[in-house]
């Protein structure tokens, strides 16, 4: 989901981000612990809340895995080999390879499969709950730093909070159809798998208890907690799930096969045949910088049109293997799935499809083509009458006029809201009302529309622009780069107490009601009903109410053929 932002704002933005290191490093006390792994011993530096300047214990840059580097170039990552004396984990690691958002350049390493914990208390009565947490970023970019998710709010609660890295793009998603050369795909996804195990056989080490594990991602992240959900690969190994702006089911967590290895290739220089083996060979001998650099360029203008974000992300595996992630598509898993027995959070932001502002305004060619709009798997299998039927169908639930020939930007933008994450989450509503019965789902919508904190909105659309975008909810739950410092009174502090309130009650006992929001209730969803759908929406108030887009999405729903929509 790329974005651009002016040269006046990223100027700004490098100002704090001087700042923001300096201030790190003053918050930190200079002393340090040494605590046990199966692998090894760590020393990790005691820091201070930004708010409060409360102590915490930080972990930060702990292997989970081997570098996945040479022969584990694309492939399912190994357990880390154990090692001597003290790993100095007073900081974080690398990135995962990327190209950065705002400068374009290549920045991080092929080395980053490691984890950060955060802990407030090494010593209680109890072990903690533990949080992890998988970052979002369209599977192109992310990572596990205190730069962009410092733990700081959470490390008010009594809490372990984990960030894991997982590879990205071409690095962490090529897929290859030969099973003799054991790249089915989706690596990023098994770097997960993989931290999870280590999480579970060593959080109790830092206090935190195996027993009580909740994962949580946001966007590309959410998608990723709903496949770790899914796989049998992590049964047990967590216990609650928190889902914020995306699922599994979402068509940017479906990868289409588009020869994306050899059209990568093809853009490095490669003149070879299609055959997977040569095409191996040749991208191996590559660097992996050379890979992150172009990986994304692949994309046609038409692809991107037609709503393919990236090449690179989740696919059903050609192929089963022992690290099998996806053996087929998610829709047919969610039925037998084993996080139906789980109590989850899921919900989205109110305009979520502010992320695409930048796209749309550089190419306002969506405004007057509506049959692109619809989804990829309904598209597909409908005639070019049925496609028009939709259309109209479309029109008349959003413009209440079918022969509506444009949409002004914004309409656009809400519609692409419905199209890329509410519709799909509202499909795994039905289906947790379907398969999960007994089972709590809390249905959330973030509505906090604040003028100057929602950074996401202000990095994509400027400072003029209102709305809750995705990721705005992120300003709330983690201190970033660019966070100004804000007055305890303020609605925005507010919305901190509360949002970090409500996740950490939920990962402690399953009850997402606490303290925080003390003059409402949160309730779960209920059995199919009168056709309604409940949300807590969060915004200046706390309320239950019907979710404002339920009558839109059930015109979504009437796309798909009957017994297809879950």
């Amino acid at each position: 989901m790329e974005f651009q932002v002016g040269w006046p704002k990223l100027i700004k933005m490098g100002a704090k981000l001087v700042g923001h290191k300096l201030q790190q490093y003053r918050l930190s006390t200079g002393n340090t612990l040494v605590l046990d792994t199966k692998f090894g011993q760590v020393r990790g530096l005691q820091r201070k809340t930004v708010y409060d300047g409360e102590l915490y214990f930080a972990f930060e840059g702990i292997p989970y895995a081997k570098p996945p580097v040479g022969e584990l170039r694309f492939r399912a990552p190994q357990p880390p080999e154990p090692w001597q004396g003290v790993l100095d984990c007073t900081t974080y690691r690398a990135k995962p390879l990327q190209r950065n958002i705002l400068l374009s350049i290549v920045e991080g390493s092929e080395d980053c499969l490691h984890l950060n914990i955060y802990v407030k208390d090494l010593e209680t009565k109890e072990p903690l709950p533990v949080i992890v947490w998988i970052y979002g970023g369209g599977f192109q970019k992310g990572e596990a730093s205190r730069d962009i998710y410092s733990p700081d709010y959470f490390m008010k609660q009594p809490v372990v909070f984990v960030c894991i890295n997982y590879r990205l793009g071409a690095l962490g998603f090529l897929s290859l159809k030969d099973p003799q050369l054991d790249v089915p795909g989706n690596a990023g996804l098994k770097d997960q798998v993989q931290a999870l195990r280590w999480i579970s056989q060593n959080i109790a080490n830092f206090n935190g208890d195996p027993n009580n594990i909740t994962i949580m991602g946001e966007s590309a992240g959410a998608a990723s907690v709903h496949v770790m959900m899914t796989t049998e690969q992590t049964r047990g190994l967590f216990h609650k799930a928190i889902m914020q702006s995306g699922c599994a089911l979402s068509e940017w967590a479906d990868s289409p096969d588009r020869k994306w290895a050899f059209r990568l290739a093809r853009g490095m220089g490669y003149k070879g045949s299609e055959k997977d083996a040569d095409v191996l060979s040749f991208l191996n001998k590559a660097s992996g910088r050379q890979i992150a650099n172009i990986d994304q360029d692949i994309i046609t203008q038409d692809e991107m049109r037609n709503f393919t974000l990236f090449a690179f992300g989740p696919v059903v595996e050609p192929y089963e293997s022992d690290h099998c992630v996806v053996p087929k598509k998610h829709k047919e898993m969610l039925a037998t799935a084993w996080g139906n027995d789980i109590p989850i959070i899921m919900g989205g932001n109110s305009f979520e499809g502010l992320f695409s502002y930048q796209v749309v305004k550089k190419d306002p060619w969506a405004l007057k083509n509506f049959h692109n709009i619809l989804p990829r798997e309904v598209s597909e299998a409908s005639s070019q009458e049925e496609r028009d039927l939709l259309v109209r169908r479309l029109k008349k639930v959003y413009f209440n006029n079918e022969l509506q020939e444009s949409m002004d930007f914004f309409e656009a933008l809400n519609i692409f809201s419905h199209r890329q994450i509410w519709h799909d989450l509202h499909r795994l509503v039905l289906a947790r009302q379907t398969y999960a019965a007994g089972k709590p789902t809390y249905l959330y919508r973030f509505d906090f529309d604040s003028p100057y904190f929602n950074q996401f909105r202000g990095l994509v659309c400027g400072d003029q622009v209102r709305g809750v975008s995705h990721a705005d909810e992120l300003s709330y739950q983690f201190y970033n780069i660019i966070a100004s410092k804000l007055e305890k009174s303020s609605m925005e502090y507010k919305t901190i107490e509360r949002m970090v309130g409500m996740w950490t009650s939920f990962a402690a006992n399953g009850d997402p009601n606490c303290p925080e929001i003390k003059s409402t209730t949160w309730e779960p969803i209920g059995a199919k009903e009168n056709g309604t759908e409940k949300c807590f929406n969060i915004s200046h108030n706390l309320e239950m109410r019907e979710l404002p887009e339920f009558d839109s999405l059930t015109v979504w729903d009437s796309f798909y053929p009957k017994g297809t929509l879950f």
